[in-house]
């Protein structure tokens, strides 16, 4: 009987190990096949970018075909608008957030906001581009770069939101406790203790939020347009990089679609940068 129990056992772990050894070798496969696409995409954009680059880049204007242009219109409407729309959209997901950690645990309005959060961190960006179409475009007459940073701003704040609670979240009790039990209130405790105890974990949600938005397209089709002049003025329509790669992309023209082919790098470095800065700041406080 314990012969016949052993070599049970032993086939069992025969299977489990064959079992592992092909969950293994699957898993190492999808990984090396995610890895060729992810390496072909980069290496084709590092090789057409880098090639593309050159100083009229961050020289020059949008013009032309065959006129030697650059996207320093493009690239200083996305900044101008990425900064406008984070500096919108991250107070106010800050707040919510906090809200939801501090103030909303356990009550209904608190899982109601956390839905509708959780159902725009998901919505798909068009989805928001239509309705600030809607809302701004239309009943104020025009496309015009401040659409787009409400567009922008929308996105920006579910990200935050759940960046803020879940840092709180992460917090002990017992040092709330400890700061209540000193007599401080709890908007004190909130923001002087949760708020920095929390901080490095809220700012790579927010630089997370800004390498989201920062190459988004689609609802700058519908807000801020795109302009292939120079301008400043986000009372009319706004140039943008992610707006011109997608006019540029699909041209006749070899010169407009070495600007897509650059304009794309920029973008990925700035993403790629970002992100390894919200790693480093996570990093660093852990």
């Amino acid at each position: 009987m314990a012969a016949r129990h052993a070599g049970v056992a032993q086939g069992l772990g025969r299977r489990r190990r064959r079992a592992d050894r092909i969950i293994r070798a699957l898993c190492v496969l999808a990984t090396l096949v995610a890895c060729g696409f992810l390496v072909s995409i980069l290496g084709l954009l590092f090789y057409r970018g880098f090639g593309a680059l050159n100083a009229n880049i961050f020289l020059e204007v949008t013009k032309p075909p065959g006129s030697h242009g650059g996207l320093l219109n493009a690239i200083v409407g996305s900044i101008i608008q990425t900064t406008i729309g984070t500096a919108i959209g991250t107070p106010i997901g800050l707040l919510v957030g906090t809200y939801l950690a501090e103030y909303a645990q356990g009550s209904r309005l608190g899982g109601m906001v956390r839905f509708v959060s959780d159902i725009l961190l998901s919505a798909p960006s068009i989805l928001i581009g239509l309705f600030v179409y809607s809302a701004l475009v239309v009943p104020f007459g025009g496309f015009s770069g401040w659409a787009g940073c409400v567009a922008l701003a929308i996105i920006v704040i579910p990200i935050v939101v759940r960046t803020t609670e879940d840092m709180l979240a992460l917090l002990p009790n017992t040092l709330r406790e400890a700061v209540i039990a000193l007599g401080a209130p709890k908007w004190k405790m909130v923001v002087l203790v949760c708020w920095r105890a929390a901080a490095s974990g809220i700012l790579t949600g927010v630089l997370l939020a800004i390498a989201r938005v920062a190459g988004e397209t689609a609802p700058l089709l519908f807000t801020s347009l795109g302009n292939n002049g120079w301008s400043v003025d986000l009372s009319k329509p706004f140039p943008s990089l992610p707006l011109t790669i997608y006019a540029y992309a699909g041209s006749p023209y070899q010169d407009w679609i070495d600007l897509a082919w650059a304009g794309a790098l920029l973008i990925t470095l700035g993403v790629l940068g970002l992100n390894i800065l919200a790693r480093g700041v996570l990093r660093k406080k852990a």
